[in-house]
């Protein structure tokens, strides 16, 4: 039979062998619930990051949005362009038609980068084609502008995102800014791009500050009006995809 002190002692040990394991068994817990929690957070991030990145299916529809909005710019504009005494109402005519589509695209690719994507393709195909150069740069920056503006809402905000289309228009005049900034060196390199010397002469005859006032103000009213106008066409689209006013 074991003394009574060594009887203690013995359990002593024992309960101290447990508790020794039991705090083993929780801190491997904890362990493990941190490892699983980290792994869900990295999965979280890496879907979060995903979600953000346009993807191939975002490419394709932009392409077909940026051929759209070019349509609808090339048959709002082309009617003052081809007139040398209306040309410098072009970029009103061309915020006409493009309003719809434009939000529309907002409203199924809300990506960073969609908007500018759009704007690189019209910049270049109008330098293709023998615009002047001001109105690419145009485009390319305004666009830029647009859709860090319209990102400040997560593309939600209808407000922001028609700003951001009146943005979007105003890249139109890059042109004659240059125009009024410079008449003889815009003049030289259309002339050099082939651009007939009566029609530049025409534009001259009826071009001042006036003018230039009624191009700006001007394209910022249409482009709100046809904001409103695709608001209103697009209603549904806009409440499925979580804009709000």
């Amino acid at each position: 039979m074991l003394p009574k002190q060594s009887f203690h002692s013995s359990l002593d040990f024992i309960h101290f062998i447990g508790a020794a394991q039991r705090h083993k068994l929780q801190d491997g817990q904890k362990s493990n619930n941190k490892m699983t929690n980290n792994h869900m957070s990295d999965n979280h991030m890496s879907d979060n990051l995903k979600k953000k990145k346009i993807s191939v299916k975002d490419l394709v529809a932009i392409g077909i949005f940026s051929a759209l909005i070019l349509m609808a710019i090339v048959v709002g504009g082309l009617p003052f362009a081809i007139n040398p005494f209306l040309t410098f109402y072009t970029p009103l005519g061309s915020a006409l038609l493009a309003g719809p589509i434009f939000l529309l695209l907002l409203a199924k690719v809300h990506r960073l980068g969609a908007l500018f994507t759009v704007g690189l393709l019209l910049g270049a195909v109008f330098f293709l084609t023998g615009m002047h150069w001001a109105m690419s740069l145009g485009y390319i920056i305004g666009a830029l502008v647009a859709d860090l503006s319209a990102s400040l809402k997560s593309y939600k905000s209808f407000i922001v995102n028609a700003l951001a289309y009146v943005v979007f228009c105003l890249s139109s005049c890059g042109s004659y800014l240059a125009y009024f900034i410079s008449p003889a060196k815009w003049t030289s390199t259309m002339l050099s791009g082939g651009t007939p010397e009566g029609y530049i002469q025409s534009m001259n005859s009826v071009s001042s500050t006036s003018v230039l006032v009624v191009m700006l103000v001007g394209t910022v009213v249409a482009a709100l009006l046809s904001a409103l106008a695709g608001r209103r066409l697009l209603i549904r689209q806009f409440e499925k995809s979580g804009i709000i006013s």
